[in-house]
C-alpha cells in the first residue's frame, strides 16, 4: 500500500506532467463482419476487456484484446456476452445469458467461460475482478432482492446493504482491489441510494458532495473510489475522488455532470463528461483535462467514455472513429 506522501507526490508529479502529455490512439478493431465495439478496463500489460458485435448478432460476444487483435471469448448457453475487466492472470468477467435467457456472471479463465451461481435468485451480473480472481456484481437473492455480491474460491457472498428491501432497488457491487475491498451503490431504507465502501464484513456509506445521491464505481489498491456523486442543490452530478474518508468533486464545472469510472494506483481517475450531445473522455489528477486534446489532431476520433487506466497510464474506452463506434486503447507517448 503507498504511504500517503508517496501517493501526494505521485500526484503532484502527474498533475505537473498531465497538461504536456499526448497519446497515441489504438483502434481495437471488431470481429469479423462487425461493425461497432466498446472498451472497458485494462490492465497493466495492456490487455483489454470489451464487447464486439457480430453479424446478425446486434450483442455480440465479449473479447480481450490482446497481441494486436481481439480474441473471442465465446457465450455460456445464449447467445451473447459482455466482458467488464481483464486481471494480470489474463482472467476476464462479465456477464452473459443462458439458453432461458436469464443472466450469469463469468469468470473467463484457460479459454473456457464459467457461469457463477446466484445468491438464491434467478440471475447474476459480474462487474469486475481483481488479480486473485475475487468477482463482484449484483445477484437476485431467494426473496426477490437484488444485492451485491463478492464471488471468492468458489463462494457467493451476499453483501447485504445499506437498508433497503424489495425488487425494485438494485444494489450491486462495481469495483474490486486486491485487498477484497468492494465499491458499488446500494439503496437505503428510504429509497435512496449512496456508492458504499464494503471491508472486513461491513458496508458503509461514502456520502455525497451535498446532494442526495452518489454512485462509486471503481477502486484502487489504497483504498481510493472514484465515481459520481450529486452536488449541493442537486445542480448536477460530478466525477469525485473519495480518499481517507473525504469526498473530493474533481468536476467543478457548476451545473454539470460527469462521472469517474476508473482509478488507478496513482490515483489518476479518468471517465466522462458531458457536452451538448454527447460526452467527452477524460483524465483528472485533480481537474478534468478532455482527452480528445491530447491525442493527434484530425486523427478522425472523438473519444466519448473513458472506461480503464492501467499504473503505466494507458486508458481504455470507446467513441467514435471516422463515424464508427470503436472500443480505444490510448498509450502516453514516451
Amino acid at each position: 500500500m503507498l504511504k500517503p506522501m508517496r501517493i501526494l507526490g505521485l500526484l503532484a508529479m502527474f498533475a505537473a506532467t498531465a497538461a504536456a502529455q499526448q497519446y497515441t490512439v489504438t483502434d481495437l478493431g471488431t470481429f469479423p463482419g462487425g461493425n461497432s465495439s466498446v472498451a472497458y478496463k485494462v490492465n497493466n500489460a495492456g490487455q483489454v476487456a470489451g464487447n464486439s458485435n457480430l453479424p446478425g448478432n446486434a450483442y455480440g460476444h465479449a473479447f480481450i484484446f490482446q497481441n494486436g487483435g481481439l480474441t473471442d471469448l465465446g457465450t455460456l448457453t445464449g447467445t451473447w456476452s459482455v466482458a467488464f475487466q481483464v486481471n494480470a492472470s489474463g482472467q476476464a468477467a462479465g456477464y452473459a445469458p443462458l439458453a432461458d435467457g436469464s443472466d450469469r456472471a463469468f469468470i473467463f479463465s484457460n479459454g473456457q467461460m464459467t457461469a457463477l451461481p446466484t445468491l438464491g435468485g434467478g440471475f447474476s451480473d459480474g462487474y469486475a475482478i481483481n488479480d486473485f480472481g475475487q468477482v463482484v456484481g449484483a445477484s437476485g437473492t431467494s426473496d426477490g432482492d437484488t444485492h451485491p455480491f463478492l464471488f471468492s474460491n468458489g463462494t457467493m457472498t451476499d453483501l447485504g446493504t445499506l437498508g433497503s428491501h424489495g425488487s425494485m432497488f438494485w444494489n450491486t457491487g462495481l469495483g474490486v482491489n486486491n485487498l477484497g475491498e468492494v465499491v458499488g451503490y446500494s439503496y437505503d431504507a428510504n429509497g435512496n441510494f449512496f456508492g458504499f465502501l464494503w471491508s472486513n464484513g461491513t458496508m458503509h456509506k461514502i456520502g455525497t458532495l451535498g446532494g442526495l445521491w452518489s454512485e462509486a464505481w471503481a477502486i484502487n489498491d489504497s483504498s481510493q473510489v472514484t465515481g459520481s456523486a450529486y452536488t449541493k442543490g442537486d445542480l448536477g452530478t460530478h466525477a469525485f475522488l473519495f480518499s481517507k474518508g473525504k469526498m473530493i468533486d474533481i468536476d467543478g464545472r457548476g451545473a454539470t455532470s460527469s462521472i469517474g469510472w476508473a482509478i488507478n494506483n496513482h490515483g489518476v481517475v479518468v471517465g466522462r463528461f458531458d457536452v451538448p450531445n454527447g460526452y467527452r473522455a477524460f483524465i483528472s489528477t485533480g481537474k478534468l483535462q478532455d482527452l480528445n486534446t491530447m491525442i493527434p489532431a484530425n486523427s478522425g476520433w472523438i473519444l466519448e467514455e473513458a472506461r480503464g487506466i492501467n499504473d503505466a497510464g494507458q486508458i481504455s474506452g470507446y467513441g467514435f472513429h471516422n463515424g464508427k463506434e470503436r472500443g480505444f486503447l490510448l498509450t502516453p507517448v514516451k
